[in-house]
């Protein structure tokens, strides 16, 4: 009966760990990574093939000294991406850790804690942090979505080339502020440019690279608002378990006064009697 005692007390231990995962943060963070890894990953590849494209075909080339051109800029949007990635996989650790010490479970399985003025204030301010972030996402989903728009464009003319055959269709870089105003790197329908580059596997890889990083960007948004959820309740949580504590301590004192109360007139009716 010894072994059977210890592995019926090993299971119940393994449930109850199991029970103190705050599981809707675990998800908003699995959602997060999940987003914030396609994001990053797929955007980082999706500019060096813009890169690529720009100077194979349109002929960009990186303008001479620390100039402002397209290319720094796409350097700059790298170097943000790389700070992306890691402010928010420790972001979404510190929310996967505010989860554990505001959910129930956690009180089930260290027993009763006391409710701070710290704690409340923290948890005001994860609300308000992430849903800042969320705004900040929804800007970098709405960023995201002009590239694609962009290549779904290109990438639309280059699948209708036998439709377009006679046509006068150039793709111009000036349009979108690739390149100044006085430079002319347009690549022309029927071209041999044109018809490389629709050939290649930088364009299609490009825009779908793209598409991926717009998907990513919208489960961080998605990610974002399932925080948001879970904190608002974890905070309801707090506030009334501030509430009951409160009420505890009233009654608490109550009970020792009326306790002290009580002690005190026995003693003046024992000391009345003798």
């Amino acid at each position: 009966a010894q072994p059977y005692s210890g592995k019926r007390g090993c299971m119940e231990c393994c449930l109850k760990c199991l029970g103190g995962i705050p599981y809707p943060s675990l998800i908003a963070t699995i959602l997060l990574y999940a987003g914030v890894a396609l994001f990053c990953g797929c955007g980082h590849e999706a500019l060096s093939g813009t890169v690529t494209i720009l100077q194979n075909y349109f002929e960009v080339i990186r303008g001479p000294g620390d100039g402002l051109d397209v290319f720094t800029i796409i350097d700059i949007i790298k170097y943000v991406i790389y700070g992306i990635a890691s402010a928010f996989f420790v972001y979404g650790i510190l929310l996967m850790v505010e989860g554990f010490f505001t959910s129930g479970a956690i009180k089930d399985l260290y027993g009763d804690f006391k409710i701070t003025t710290c704690g409340r204030c923290v948890s005001a301010w994860f609300i308000m942090l992430t849903y800042i972030f969320m705004l900040a996402w929804l800007g970098v989903t709405a960023f995201t979505s002009l590239p694609v728009f962009m290549y779904f464009n290109i990438w639309t003319i280059c699948q209708n080339t036998t439709v377009l055959e006679g046509a006068s269709l150039c793709l111009d870089p000036r349009q979108f502020g690739v390149v100044p105003i006085g430079e002319e790197k347009t690549v022309c329908v029927g071209s041999e440019k044109f018809y490389k580059m629709c050939e290649s596997n930088e364009l299609d890889m490009t825009f779908h690279l793209f598409v991926c990083a717009l998907a990513g960007a919208g489960a961080a948004v998605i990610a974002m608002i399932h925080y948001l959820m879970v904190l608002s309740a974890n905070w309801a949580y707090v506030k009334d378990a501030c509430k009951m504590q409160k009420y505890e301590d009233c009654k608490s004192k109550e009970e020792q006064e009326l306790h002290d109360i009580h002690s005190t007139r026995s003693k003046e009716r024992l000391n009345a009697y003798t």
